[in-house]
């Protein structure tokens, strides 16, 4: 009897690695513990805040970092994770969440940035290793908008090979030492200080590698955040054919702290005559199936 029960132990499929609300879990038994070097708190000036430190069970790979309440993913190296962040104005709650067999251990700190608030954050991370879910951003220009029709092909295109805004955005490449992009959990990170009046389209282009199939997309974009009128929106959506590229949201900037957010995967289409009439048909010049690169640059 013995012989057989070693049979059929071998004979079992290997299990895929435990996840956490889309998180790989750390194969360890004993609840790891979680130490934050930085940000130490007090005050700062810095635009950027820095998420460094230590975790007992070196196979939690990714770490989960919220920063008041912007969820990230940050890659571990032994053990160990560092990674700069946009600030927010005020105060910024870190925390970082370490997940394994044995449940969440978490550590927190608080850090205030006397800064100017950041009218407009877009974060993009991806549940699987080894994959690209790149971030496209497309920007208002003034040829891109006439009446109230958009052309997205006169739009500023912001994404991985061009990460230089002409209206002043800054977009930070899916890395977390030297400056190539990689693949990953992410995050991408876009943010402008001043965005311009206007219609922005954000999309997200997917390469799988190896045996990846497929992924979980989670955008968070937060606009005049720190501010009264702060608006925060989470988009999840799977991603699953190599080349395709999805447009996961629509933002029109109003001017005066004011902004709207449309989210073609989940809402009616918007009938507020403020939008462009045309945002379905426009999003055909960069949306592709997959099997191919669509759009410039893509």
């Amino acid at each position: 009897m013995l012989h057989v029960l070693v049979v059929m132990a071998l004979a079992q499929p290997k299990l895929a690695p435990a996840r956490n609300d889309g998180v790989p879990v750390g194969r360890g038994s004993t609840l790891a513990t979680v130490t934050l070097t930085k940000p130490t708190g007090g005050w700062s000036v810095s635009r950027m805040v820095k998420v460094e430190g230590r975790i007992s069970d070196s196979s939690i790979d990714p770490v989960v970092v919220s920063i008041n309440g912007d969820r990230y993913l940050m890659r571990t190296r032994g053990g160990t994770f560092s990674r700069e962040f946009p600030a927010a104005s005020g105060k910024n709650v870190v925390t970082v969440l370490a997940t394994n067999q044995a449940g969440t251990a978490r550590a927190q700190a608080t850090t205030f940035a006397q800064i100017p608030p950041v009218p407009m954050k877009v974060i993009l991370t991806s549940d699987t290793d080894g994959v690209y879910t790149d971030l496209h951003l497309y920007e208002p220009t003034d040829a891109s908008e006439a009446g109230r029709t958009l052309d997205a092909t006169k739009m500023a295109h912001v994404y991985w090979a061009d990460t230089s805004s002409p209206s002043g955005g800054t977009f930070f490449l899916n890395e977390q030492s030297g400056s190539f992009d990689q693949p990953g959990y992410g995050p991408y990170l876009y943010i402008h200080r001043a965005p311009p009046k206007g219609t922005y389209l954000i999309a997200a282009n997917y390469w799988p590698s190896g045996d990846k199939a497929h992924t979980i997309a989670t955008l968070n974009i937060s606009l005049f955040e720190g501010t009264p009128n702060e608006i925060r929106k989470t988009v999840k959506i799977p991603l699953a054919t190599p080349g395709s590229t999805r447009v996961l949201a629509w933002v029109l900037n109003l001017g005066g702290g004011r902004a709207l957010v449309y989210v073609p995967s989940g809402e009616p289409a918007p009938t507020d005559e403020r939008w462009p009439t045309n945002l379905e048909e426009a999003a055909k010049s960069v949306q592709t199936e997959g099997g191919g690169e669509g759009g410039e640059g893509y």
